[in-house]
């Protein structure tokens, strides 16, 4: 395992972020500022991103990995997963199998429920679009969990996979990328025109909002996930003072990839708003 951030204090309990690329970068930013007391670590999985088009076993295995590092390394408590595709695909199982068998106490949340539980007060026409990579979207997990919490909603979804890619390549506000996000959703409104809230379901999208709120009518709610996350897990840690009392508290951020950190820094910059200086791990 290679990393080179040697003054790590194992001895406080830190708040891990994960992703497979960069996108986790815009619930973190929200995470910060909504709890900057709270040391933050951030893996992102770039060498084997993308996500989307993997397997189920595959995700799960490749996010357990990274779950594990950000435990037995970084020594965080408390674990969030900020991709949807590893929300949809590995938490139930990291859950409700491998955590079970750890002697300590630690956990690991995803975006899906945060969100699934508060969208529906967003829509008075009872119909809500969901945009995602084609992994999310294959899931049906944002329909299953609607279906939970807002019975009878009806939830429409839209695979846009070819945006993630707009977004890493740095097309955002280019013509090009205008027209493909415009085919993706008149496709997806053209056929549920009764949608009045749409859910970006993947944690790249939000920089594409420009271009996103373009290409829809005025009135449609368009919801990113960063927020809702952010309050979802001040939430938490007000319910688990267990937990919220173990977490260290002196505002510090550490950045990690699997790829090359100074292909990592310059994009991360973008999506987290603010300089990052990241170190390479191999897990």
């Amino acid at each position: 395992m290679v990393y080179s951030n040697l003054n790590i204090n194992l001895s406080v309990a830190k708040i891990g972020v994960f992703d497979s690329g960069y996108g986790g970068l815009t619930v973190l930013q929200s995470l910060v500022e909504k709890l900057p007391q709270y040391d933050f670590v951030y893996l992102g999985d770039n060498a084997r991103a993308p996500y989307g088009d993997k397997s189920f076993e595959t995700v799960y295995q490749y996010t357990l990995q990274a779950v594990n590092w950000l435990f037995d390394v970084q020594n965080c408590d408390l674990v969030i997963l900020a991709c949807n595709t590893a929300s949809a695909k590995a938490l139930r199982q990291i859950q409700q199998v491998d955590l079970p068998q750890r002697e300590d106490s630690k956990r690991v949340l995803g975006v899906i429920r945060p969100t699934t539980e508060i969208i529906g007060n967003f829509t008075k026409t009872g119909h809500i679009g969901v945009v995602g990579t084609a992994g999310t979207i294959k899931s049906n997990s944002y329909a299953i969990e609607m279906e939970r919490f807002f019975p009878g909603i009806q939830v429409h979804q839209e695979a846009c996979p070819i945006w993630v890619h707009l977004v890493e390549n740095r097309f955002v506000g280019l013509p090009g990328t205008d027209y493909f996000v415009k085919y993706h959703l008149d496709h997806l409104f053209g056929q549920f025109p009764q949608i009045d809230t749409l859910l970006l379901a993947c944690t790249h999208y939000p920089l594409l909002m420009s271009s996103i709120q373009k290409n829809v009518n005025e009135n449609i709610a368009v919801i990113s996930q960063g927020g809702i996350v952010a309050n979802s897990l001040n939430s938490y840690l007000q319910r688990h003072p267990e937990i919220e009392q173990k977490l260290s508290k002196q505002g510090s951020r550490l950045f990690f990839t699997t790829e090359k950190f100074n292909d990592f820094n310059q994009l991360a910059t973008l999506f987290y708003g603010d300089d990052v200086i990241a170190e390479r791990v191999i897990l």
